[in-house]
């Protein structure tokens, strides 16, 4: 009988929160990296406060200003802090590959929406953060390859989305697009979003695709400015394979990973997309209710004034 999958369900743990006291007990068996964004000036001292901090409470077995997470994953921690903004966790997450660890993201950038946590924040549910894994929400991560002549050049995980942009200079490029090897449409217009429900709320939301609960099991393809009244958002199972053919591109036209890596394409050149083997783990701010930062920091669903 084959297996029916639900497109739509959580995947987060069902554990239970343990008292105030035995989250304390519990934190102090607890080891934690501390990783911060070397280009942020505060960053250094936020490090130094937090380990000054966090040394009473857990083993704390490393402390860098690095955005490459396999060091801090070497020393096989329960908790990653990570200090910066959405893209040093991003990049970070990146950088753990098969070994994701659990992140919990302290905010000392902009937006903050995936790093959901503020240093006073940080320092009252520390305790909880460490141990309570009902707080991990567990996101689906894209494994990306750029095919030339049949042979991969390039590779990368996206932890948001994988974009391919038109580029200068700037006319209309042509993609072809398959889905588990069955050709789906070619689209005309300035590119493609690929993208997670994590990075729903990128820049697929500026290009008018659906926002999605970070731990739908989904993976979403938004055309950006289709030549064409047709080409929807579309929404399609995680496990489902995307090949994106270059069919007409421009000496510009690149494939952007969470807008920090990119790769330039040629005509003939293959993208292909599909689930990573290992989920992103992010800890979520127990302070927070699920919709906290899409209502707060978003502002979705606020009425319209009639001042």
């Amino acid at each position: 009988m084959k297996k029916v999958v639900s497109p739509v369900r959580s995947r987060q743990s069902q554990s239970v929160a343990l008292p105030a006291r035995q989250d304390s007990e519990a934190a102090r068996t607890r080891r934690v990296y501390l990783l911060g964004n070397p280009d942020k000036q505060e960053a250094e001292a936020v490090l130094d406060e937090v380990r000054s901090f966090a040394s009473s409470r857990c083993t704390v077995v490393g402390a860098s200003l690095d955005r490459d997470g396999r060091a801090a994953a070497a020393s096989k921690p329960d908790r990653i802090v990570v200090l910066g903004g959405d893209g040093t966790l991003i990049g970070v997450a990146r950088s753990l590959g098969e070994h994701q660890v659990p992140l919990i993201g302290v905010n000392v950038g902009k937006l903050g929406f995936l790093a959901e946590f503020s240093l006073e924040e940080l320092k009252r549910h520390f305790n909880r953060a460490l141990v309570d894994d009902s707080l991990i929400s567990r996101r689906t991560v894209l494994q990306i390859s750029v095919q030339s002549d049949g042979a991969v050049k390039d590779s990368s995980l996206a932890i948001n989305d994988c974009v391919i942009q038109a580029g200068p200079p700037f006319r209309i490029i042509n993609l072809g697009i398959a889905i588990n090897g069955e050709h789906l449409t070619d689209v005309g217009g300035d590119g493609l979003i690929v993208c997670t429900p994590s990075g729903s709320t990128a820049h697929n939301l500026s290009a008018g695709g659906p926002i999605m609960q970070p731990d739908v099991d989904a993976i979403i393809l938004t055309p950006l400015n289709p030549h064409s009244l047709t080409h929807k958002p579309l929404v399609v199972d995680r496990e489902s394979v995307i090949d994106i053919v270059a069919s007409t591109v421009n000496e510009g036209t690149t494939a952007i990973i969470d807008g920090q890596v990119s790769y330039a394409l040629r005509p003939g050149d293959r993208v292909t997309v599909q689930r990573f083997s290992s989920d992103f783990l992010l800890v979520r701010n127990p302070q927070h209710a699920k919709w906290h930062n899409l209502m707060t920091k978003l502002h979705w669903g606020q009425s319209p004034t009639y001042e």
